[in-house]
C-alpha cells in the first residue's frame, strides 16, 4: 500500500473498510434505579414501610403523642396494669405513671415516686401496687408499694441496669461495674429499711434478701431474659456477649463471643427461640448514644437537669448493630440482619415480624422472619427510640429521647400512607422520562399516586422544583411536561387501606442526559517517514460468560476503535506523515471526524480524512511545499441522535511542519589535538530543529552525538564536536559526517586528517 505515491494530497492509505464501524445502536437514553430500601429515609415514611428487596410494603402509622413537655431523660417503660405503664427517668430519680389515649393521641404522666438516686435504669411492676427500681450511679435497689417506699438497698456496684422477675416473690437484678447478677427475696427485702451505705459483705446481703446469682467478667450485665426452659440469658457490655446460666445461676456458658460490642435487648419466645439486638461501636460501646453519666453521688442536687427545649445532642452513630437469632435446642447462633449508622435498642415481635425500635434518626425497623428481609418504617421526630412495648394486637407504645416523649406505632391505622425519596443523583443534567415499577400487587394502577420533583444542585432545600404528579399510561408514570435536573425525589402515596400482600417492586427512571459535546483528549503527529499497517479487528466473541455481564462496563465506541489500532504496527514509509487523535463523549454518541490542513500564508483549507470513524489519518507529504501548515479537527455527533440535536465542536490542533531540505554544513573540521582527533560539525537548517550528527570513520567506527556544543538543543543552527582519542581511530584517514534534522532529512561530508 505504501508503494503508491498519490499526487492528490490527503490521500488515505490505510484499510479503511477494516476500521469502519456503524453507528452505535445503544440507545442514547439511560436507566436510574429507584431502590425504596435504599433511597427512602425512614422519617419520610408515612403508613409504608421499605423491604430490604427495594420494595414498598404496608406499614404502620407511626406518630407522636401529644402532651405536657417532659423535661427529662427517660430510660425505662414497664406495663404496669391495663392501660398504664411505668416510666423510670433521670437525673432526677423520678418514676412516673404513663396513661395513653390512643383516641386522641395524647398522653398524661402522674409522679409515682421521687427517689434519692439520680436515674431509674429499670423499673418493674410487682403486682397490687407494689415495684422495683433499679438505679443509677449509687447502684440501688428501691422497693415501693403505692407512693410509700418500703426499702432501699445499695449494692456493691455502680448501677442496676435490669430486672427479670423469676415468681411473684423473686426477682434477677442485672448490675454494672462489676457484671453481676444478684438474686432478690423482695419479702426479705421489704424489711430491710433505707440504707445510706453500701453493703459489701455477703453475709450482709444475704440478711437483706439479696444474694450473688451468677457473675460474668465483661464489666456490665446488660439485659435479662428467661428460656422457656427456665436458662437465664445474659447480654453484657463493653464485649457485647451473651451468656447462659442454669435456673439456679452459677457459672454461666458463653454463647455469643463479640468485642466492643453492647448486648441493647434480649427477647425469649415460648418455642424457645431467643432474639437478641447488638450494638457495635468502634472503640467502646458506651459511644453508642449519647447519655449523661450518671451521677457520683445519691444526693440529687448534684445533677442539674436539661432545660426545657434542650435535649442532649447526638453524636452520629459511626457504628453497627446486628439482629442475632439464638435457637431452641441448643442450635449455633445466627446473624439475621445487620445495619450501619443505626443503634437498635428494644425488640419486640408481632406476628411473623420482629419489631425494632432503634437510634440515630429514632429509626423503626423490623425483620420478616417468613420472608428473612429486613425492614424500614416510619421513623419518629426524636433520635432515639429507646424502649417498645405491645399495647394491642395493632399498637405499640415507644418511649423516645432527644427530644423525650412517647410514640404510638399503629400497624391497623386507616390514613392515607405516603412516603418520599432522597435526593437521587442520576450522574448529569438529564431530561426525566417515564418511572416504570416492575410489579404492582394488591393495587391498581390508578389507586397509585405519584409526584416528582427536580433539582441542577445537591442542596437538601433550595433550588427544588414543584412537585409535579405524574399520571398512568401503559403501566408507567409521566409528568405532563418532561422535568429537567440532575437530582429528583419520587413520592409515592397509597390508599389507607391496603391488603396484606400490597407490594410495589422497584422502579426504574427513564432518563435522557444532557447532550454535551465531544472532547478531544489526546492529539499528536507521529514523527515522517513512518506509516501505519492497520490490524484486523478481532472477531466476534462466541461465548459471554456470566462474569462480563455482571463485573465489565459497557463497551465503549471509542475503545472499540482503539483495541485493533494500538496493536497495528508501525513501518518505515518515506514521504508518509501519520497524525492519531482521540475523542471523547460523555454520552458515548457515534461519532465522526474531518481533518484539515492550510499552509501559512493560505485562506483554503484542504479535508485530508472527511467524516471518518478512524481515530488516525496517514498522507503522502510529498506534493507539499516545504512549510508550516495549521491544522483542524472538526468533530461532530451522527445517529442515533437526531440531526436536530447533534452537536459539533471544531479544535484547532497542533501545527505541521513539512520538511524536505536537508541542513546545510556551514562548517567541518578534524583537527588532531594531542592524543585526541577532534571532529567538528556546524550547520544549519531553514525550517527544522537539528538533531544531532552521526560519525562513520574508515576504520569502522561509529559514534552519534545530539549534545550540541552550548548544552540545549534547541536550535536550528547547532554545533556539534566529537572527540576521541586517537588510538581509537588508529589506521583510519577519514569520517564521513551526517547531519540531520527533526524531519529525519540528512546532508553528508567527508573530512581527512
Amino acid at each position: 500500500m505504501f508503494s503508491l505515491r498519490p499526487l492528490v494530497l490527503a490521500a488515505f492509505t490505510g484499510l479503511l473498510a477494516t476500521f469502519v464501524t456503524s453507528a452505535s445502536a445503544d440507545p442514547l437514553s439511560k436507566t436510574a434505579e429507584v431502590d425504596f430500601y435504599r433511597d427512602t429515609p425512614s422519617r419520610s415514611l408515612k403508613g409504608l414501610a421499605t423491604r430490604s428487596d427495594g420494595r414498598i410494603v404496608a406499614g404502620p402509622v407511626v406518630s407522636d403523642l401529644a402532651g405536657a413537655p417532659v423535661k427529662e431523660i427517660l430510660w425505662s417503660l414497664a406495663p404496669s396494669g391495663s392501660d398504664r405503664w411505668l416510666v423510670g427517668s433521670g437525673p432526677e430519680g423520678k418514676i412516673h405513671v404513663l396513661s395513653v389515649d390512643v383516641a386522641t393521641r395524647r398522653f398524661a404522666l402522674e409522679s409515682k415516686a421521687d427517689l434519692e438516686d439520680a436515674h431509674v435504669f429499670a423499673v418493674l411492676a410487682l403486682g397490687g401496687d407494689r415495684l422495683l427500681a433499679g438505679t443509677g450511679g449509687q447502684g440501688g435497689l428501691t422497693l415501693i408499694e403505692g407512693e410509700r417506699v418500703l426499702a432501699r438497698l445499695l449494692l456493691p456496684v455502680d448501677s442496676v441496669l435490669d430486672l427479670l422477675a423469676l415468681d411473684d416473690s423473686t426477682v434477677l437484678a442485672a448490675t454494672g461495674n462489676p457484671g453481676r447478677i444478684y438474686r432478690v427475696d423482695l419479702a426479705m427485702l421489704s424489711g430491710a429499711g433505707l440504707a445510706t451505705e453500701k453493703l459489701s459483705e455477703p453475709a450482709a446481703l444475704a440478711a437483706k434478701g439479696v444474694t450473688l446469682w451468677g457473675e460474668v467478667r465483661d464489666r456490665n450485665v446488660r439485659r435479662l431474659s428467661r428460656r422457656a426452659d427456665g436458662s437465664v440469658l445474659a447480654g453484657s457490655a463493653p464485649r457485647g456477649n451473651i451468656y447462659a446460666f442454669a435456673a439456679g445461676g452459677g457459672n454461666p456458658t458463653l454463647l455469643v463471643e463479640n468485642r466492643d460490642a453492647e448486648v441493647t435487648d434480649l427477647l425469649s419466645l415460648p418455642s424457645g427461640d431467643t432474639y437478641a439486638t447488638v450494638v457495635f461501636s468502634p472503640g467502646s460501646a458506651s459511644g453508642r448514644i449519647t447519655r449523661p453519666s450518671p451521677a457520683p453521688s445519691a444526693e440529687k442536687e448534684s445533677s442539674t437537669p436539661p432545660a426545657a427545649g434542650e435535649p442532649p445532642t447526638a453524636e452520629r452513630f459511626a457504628g453497627r448493630s446486628a439482629l442475632v437469632w439464638l435457637p431452641a435446642n441448643g442450635g449455633f447462633p445466627e446473624t439475621l440482619a445487620t445495619r450501619a449508622g443505626v443503634a437498635f435498642y428494644r425488640l419486640q415481635k408481632r406476628g411473623p415480624m420482629l419489631i425494632v425500635a432503634a437510634g440515630e434518626q429514632g429509626e423503626l425497623v423490623g425483620y420478616d422472619l417468613v420472608e428473612r428481609r429486613s425492614l424500614t418504617f416510619a421513623g419518629t421526630a426524636s433520635t432515639q427510640l429507646n424502649a417498645l412495648l405491645p399495647l394491642d394486637a395493632d399498637r405499640l407504645l415507644a418511649l423516645r429521647n432527644n427530644a423525650p416523649g412517647f410514640t404510638l406505632v399503629d400497624f391497623g391505622a386507616q390514613e392515607r400512607r405516603e412516603l418520599e425519596t432522597r435526593r437521587i443523583d442520576l450522574g448529569t443534567a438529564s431530561t426525566l422520562g417515564a418511572l416504570r415499577f416492575d410489579r404492582l400487587r394488591g393495587l391498581a394502577e390508578r389507586d397509585l399516586g405519584v409526584s416528582v420533583r427536580t433539582s441542577f444542585g445537591n442542596d437538601e432545600l433550595e433550588g427544588w422544583s414543584a412537585w409535579e404528579p405524574a399520571t398512568e399510561r401503559d403501566r408507567s408514570w409521566r409528568t405532563s411536561s418532561p422535568l429537567r435536573g440532575r437530582y429528583m425525589r419520587v413520592r409515592i402515596s397509597a390508599p389507607a387501606s391496603l391488603p396484606s400482600d400490597f407490594a410495589v417492586d422497584r422502579g426504574s427512571l427513564y432518563h435522557l442526559p444532557q447532550n454535551r459535546r465531544p472532547v478531544l483528549s489526546d492529539f499528536r503527529f507521529f514523527s515522517p517517514n513512518l506509516a501505519l499497517v492497520p490490524g484486523a479487528q478481532p472477531p466476534p466473541q462466541v461465548t459471554t460468560t456470566l462474569g462480563q455481564i455482571l463485573n465489565q462496563p459497557k463497551d465503549n465506541p471509542e475503545e472499540k476503535r482503539r483495541a485493533p489500532l494500538l496493536n497495528s504496527p508501525i513501518v518505515p514509509a518515506p514521504g508518509m506523515q501519520l497524525v492519531y487523535w482521540s475523542i471523547s463523549d460523555s454520552e458515548s454518541d457515534a461519532v465522526i471526524a474531518t481533518f484539515s490542513l492550510r499552509r501559512d500564508g493560505d485562506t483554503a483549507w484542504t479535508d485530508v480524512a472527511v467524516d471518518t470513524a478512524l481515530p488516525y489519518a496517514q498522507f503522502d507529504t510529498s506534493a507539499l511545499p516545504d512549510g508550516l501548515y495549521f491544522t483542524r479537527l472538526v468533530v461532530r455527533e451522527t445517529s442515533p441522535r437526531p440531526a436536530s440535536e447533534r452537536l459539533s465542536v471544531t479544535f484547532e490542533t497542533d501545527d505541521l511542519r513539512v520538511d524536505r531540505s536537508p541542513p546545510a554544513v556551514i562548517e567541518g573540521t578534524a583537527t588532531v589535538v594531542g592524543d585526541a582527533l577532534v571532529v567538528t560539525i556546524h550547520g544549519r537548517d531553514a525550517l527544522s530543529l537539528l538533531e544531532g550528527a552521526e560519525f562513520r570513520f574508515n576504520n569502522g567506527l561509529e559514534r552519534t552525538i545530539e549534545q550540541p556544543v552550548d548544552g540545549i538543543l534547541d536550535g536550528q543552527e547547532e554545533r556539534f564536536v566529537l572527540e576521541i582519542p586517537r588510538a581509537e581511530v588508529a589506521g583510519a584517514s577519514s569520517v564521513e559526517i551526517s547531519l540531520y534534522d527533526a524531519a529525519l532529512n540528512r546532508t553528508s561530508i567527508r573530512l581527512a586528517w
